[in-house]
């Protein structure tokens, strides 16, 4: 059975996939003109190792990953969903990692997007830094939806999202992704 989170970020992962897409498809029929120099994605294989193991009491799926050649340039993405328990109020993980090398201006628009605070009595927003990468943190308390999004050497999007699991744990989760690693690949 496939829980509530996997779902999700698969989702989440696909949404930010196409916004990626349509952003450089559009800036590639605007410039139509200019040669293009589209820094190229690493091979999805790099970003494998950079997925975590399960922390103790805890099991994941296979790591899994593409990387797609979408209209003259590459997109890479790398997931791996974690689990406790069984059931729908077993708490759940996903870490995704999507580099976004050949769209800065897609870089640039989401993150400038983090700088906005706000907070309900139904979650919060707020940004973060992480290790010196900008990030930014989401609550939604009815949906018990934990979400942290990491900016990583101006290219990786790092993505971790919880179910079922106090936002509070972000922060133990994103310690286990070796960021100075992943800054690293090129």
């Amino acid at each position: 059975m496939k829980s509530a989170a996997l779902v999700c970020s698969r989702a989440h992962a696909g949404f930010f996939v196409l916004t990626l897409v349509i952003t450089v498809a559009l800036g590639i029929a605007q410039a139509q003109n200019e040669p293009i120099l589209v820094p190229d994605a690493v091979d999805y294989q790099k970003l494998l190792p950079i997925l975590p193991e399960p922390p103790q009491g805890w099991t994941a799926e296979k790591a899994e990953g593409s990387t797609e050649d979408v209209g003259g340039f590459r997109i890479t993405n790398a997931h791996r969903d974690y689990h406790k328990g069984e059931g729908d109020k077993a708490p759940t993980a996903a870490i995704s990692i999507l580099d976004s090398v050949a769209n800065p201006d897609y870089v640039s628009a989401t993150t400038a997007a983090w700088n906005d605070t706000s907070e309900t009595e139904d979650g919060y927003g707020k940004p973060v830094t992480i290790d010196g990468n900008a990030g930014r943190e989401d609550y939604d308390k009815p949906q018990k939806h934990a979400s942290l999004w990491v900016m990583v050497a101006n290219r990786y999007f790092v993505q971790i999202e919880l179910q079922n699991q106090d936002p509070k744990e972000l922060q133990e989760w994103i310690k286990r992704v070796d960021l100075k690693k992943l800054a690293e690949i090129k």
